[in-house]
């Protein structure tokens, strides 16, 4: 019997995590870091309404205008940035579709990106409608950082082979206090976004030159930005000091480093934008920076908070008691 030609494409399609399967998994996550650092360029050119309504880019057209100028290009050009999502996370569902029962995780995480697209668009052409109203624009670049979480948590999910997933679950790779210490720093990270999305909506780059600020004060909501950057930076710092002295897996070790290397960088970028008055260019880099700092947090998280096997560490691990009764 001729099989249909869905049944022939399932049996085509990879049944463990393959090469292709994980290239996919991170070209979600710099797809959706990439279409954060595009909307800011929109943002910092001042391109908000190059293109007027949505879905459409004017009344009578879809596509960017010569009326429009090149504001109109580069919102043009961000909202095009979606459908090359869309095809990322078509993508990514079509090669874990073969292992949707094995690999739930997998599947799951990729239908959730998928949806959050098109959620995201929504919330974009609502910026629009109401002539980019801060609080959702600042909703809009929420939204993206918990896409690129889950993004990150696929990248590193896609790691495993399905033997590997689907084997016996062991101790975290953390002990106690670093994995306390890496939730703490993932929770103060969220903290800092939130308070830098309404430090923005205070300063002077609302996306045109007559959207309205969130009329909160620039230099108090700054300061309250600071506190959790504060606390964010010694956590950080105590969680490389307790990965150093205890023995933990060689990339969760490295998963902290990098978080800290991530925080002092974007650490020092912020701080210099204040006092530069925030120069375009690194305010840029700031809006980059916490998109990768939102990645390096969640990484780190989860390699110290998982009970699966972590690539790269010693095969040898003790399994957790089970108990009696």
């Amino acid at each position: 019997m001729i099989l249909p030609p869905l049944s022939r494409l399932e049996g085509a399609l990879p049944t463990t995590t393959t090469p292709v399967v994980r290239r996919l998994a991170v070209a979600s996550l710099v797809a959706q870091i990439g279409i954060v650092v595009t909307g800011g360029a929109v943002r910092l050119t001042a391109s908000g309404l190059g293109c007027p309504e949505w879905p459409r880019c004017t009344a009578d057209s879809i596509v960017t205008t010569p009326e429009m100028g090149l504001n109109g290009v580069i919102e043009f050009g961000n909202r095009l940035l979606t459908f090359v999502l869309v095809i990322i996370a078509v993508a990514m569902i079509v090669s874990v579709l073969g292992m949707r029962r094995e690999r739930k995780d997998l599947f799951r995480l990729s239908i959730g990106i998928f949806l959050g697209i098109p959620v995201q668009a929504v919330i974009g052409g609502i910026s629009v409608w109401q002539d980019l109203n801060p609080w959702i624009v600042g909703l809009h670049f929420i939204v993206s950082m918990v896409l690129v979480s889950l993004a990150t948590v696929l990248v590193d999910r896609s790691r495993l082979t399905t033997e590997q997933y689907a084997a016996a679950r062991r101790i975290p790779a953390a002990t106690p206090l670093l994995r306390q210490l890496l939730v703490t720093s993932t929770v103060l990270t969220s903290i800092t976004v939130v308070l830098g999305v309404m430090v923005t909506g205070s300063g002077p780059h609302a996306g045109d030159h007559g959207a309205a600020r969130n009329g909160l004060d620039p230099d108090l909501i700054t300061r309250l930005h600071a506190l959790p950057v504060y606390l964010l930076v010694a956590t950080v710092a105590l969680a490389v000091v307790v990965a150093y002295r205890t023995q933990v897996a060689r990339p969760l070790r490295r998963a902290v480093v990098l978080l800290a290397a991530v925080v002092l960088v974007q650490g020092v970028i912020g701080y210099t934008q204040h006092f530069l008055h925030l120069p375009v260019v690194l305010v840029a880099l700031h809006m980059l920076g916490a998109s990768v700092l939102v990645a390096a947090a969640v990484h780190a998280q989860y390699l110290g908070t998982t009970r699966r096997t972590l690539p790269g560490a010693p095969s040898v691990s003790v399994r957790v008691p089970q108990t009696v009764g």
